[in-house]
């Protein structure tokens, strides 16, 4: 199997695939394929049925969506995003950018640690009171997160910039908005 890596050493990618040698490379798997980049540093390339032998560790994610009345319960590896996770195992969770810039996919951590780097759409002060965005959130630990209604978070987000109060949504428009896509 030919694999196309990044090095950390060198711009280019290479397609070189080279044999296993077990003297220099003792760590690798017997039947596994590696590649190098031109400096000849040997990876392991894992194969979807041996993912669940990675080192990654798992944790517990409860999800109680307050929109649906639903509770949900899945697995998911520190490196991979909860809403992608969830995805993965067929559960519907509330979404829009996927890329932590709104508050759709807004939670209140109830108990537990995520690590949320780009969270773009929710301010430090609220991440300190709980919030977090699934789209772009790693669990640390089991975690138990309660979804919130977007329109809160954007009020307790954005609310102080608007001195008259809540801005009334405009369901006319955001229908006619809808009918243009």
């Amino acid at each position: 199997m030919a694999l196309v890596l990044p090095c950390t050493f060198c711009t280019s990618l290479q397609r070189k695939t080279i044999p296993i040698n077990r003297r220099c490379s003792p760590k690798l798997r017997r039947g596994a394929t590696a590649t190098t980049c031109e400096f000849r540093i040997p990876v392991e390339v894992s194969t979807p049925s041996d993912r669940g032998s990675l080192s990654v560790p798992s944790h517990k994610v409860t999800v109680h969506d307050r929109q649906r009345g639903v509770v949900h319960e899945f697995e998911v590896p520190e490196d991979q995003y909860i809403l992608h996770s969830a995805e993965s195992q067929n559960i519907t969770l509330p979404f829009a950018c996927r890329h932590g810039c709104c508050t759709s996919c807004a939670v209140r951590v109830k108990s537990g640690e995520l690590r949320q780097p780009q969270a773009l759409g929710i301010s430090a002060e609220l991440k300190s009171q709980g919030y977090a965005l699934l789209c772009v959130g790693f669990p640390t630990s089991d975690l138990e997160v309660e979804t919130q209604d977007e329109d809160e978070v954007y009020w307790l987000q954005f609310g102080r910039y608007f001195a008259r109060g809540p801005i009334e949504r405009d369901d006319y428009a955001l229908e006619l908005a809808m009918g243009d896509e």
